[in-house]
């Protein structure tokens, strides 16, 4: 069967990396840190997928703009502290090497710092499977469509061959802004019902029915 999909992005946290409670906690606990009330886990799990920035003002809108960085420096303490102890979803790694098996180019579009998406690619020994990546610091936060057209310029990908996964409504809303075709899965941070309303290709419940779908249809 011809392949429909040349490239296949990625988010990261949420989709490939198990990392949604460390990325809630870390959060919270910045804001203890600050003497200020933690947002709720529904709230921090949220802006998972988003730039850090947009993240913690989304999180904290009330909080004056001249802390927010105090406040993203104590999260990055928080996070860092505790990353090692994270791994990748059960299934992934074999995933991964079946779809590079295939010759599909594969990449990864996070909300993570450059420094934060290479220290989990080091750590799980996982940067020969990917030929790129973006973060939220070297170009727009999602759902910004910039991440995924820079990806597909770098590898003269059309977007209908294209493909996005992720786990949050940013994901989806980025591939539907760069005019690409989207999975969803259900794993991470967001729930079923907002995912939906992006008409994605597939909802997936865990990573054996995600390697499955797209084994067959990717």
């Amino acid at each position: 069967m011809p392949q429909r999909f040349d490239l296949i992005v990625f988010d990261w946290d949420g989709t490939l990396f198990d990392s949604t409670a460390l990325i809630v906690k870390s959060m919270q606990s910045a804001a203890a840190d600050l003497g200020l009330t933690p947002p709720s886990r529904e709230r921090a799990s949220y802006v998972i997928g988003m730039g850090l920035l947009e993240a913690l003002r989304y999180a904290l809108p009330d909080l004056d703009a001249a802390d927010y960085p105090k406040l993203g420096e104590r999260y990055r303490q928080h996070y860092f502290a505790s990353a090692h102890e994270v791994t990748l979803f059960d299934g992934v790694p074999a995933m991964l090497e079946a779809l590079k098996a295939r010759h599909h180019w594969l990449a990864v579009a996070t909300g993570k710092s450059r420094r934060g998406l290479d220290e989990a690619l080091a750590a799980v020994k996982m940067e020969r499977l990917f030929d790129g990546t973006r973060t939220a610091d070297e170009t727009a936060s999602k759902p910004h469509p910039q991440m995924l057209l820079e990806l597909m310029r770098e590898f003269g990908a059309d977007p209908e061959r294209t493909l996005m996964i992720g786990d949050t409504s940013h994901d989806l809303e980025l591939a539907r802004n760069a005019g690409c075709p989207a999975v969803a899965v259900t794993y991470g941070a967001h729930a079923h019902d907002s995912l939906r309303r992006y008409d994605p290709l597939l909802v997936a419940h865990d990573v054996p029915s995600l390697q499955a779908w797209l084994l067959q249809h990717a």
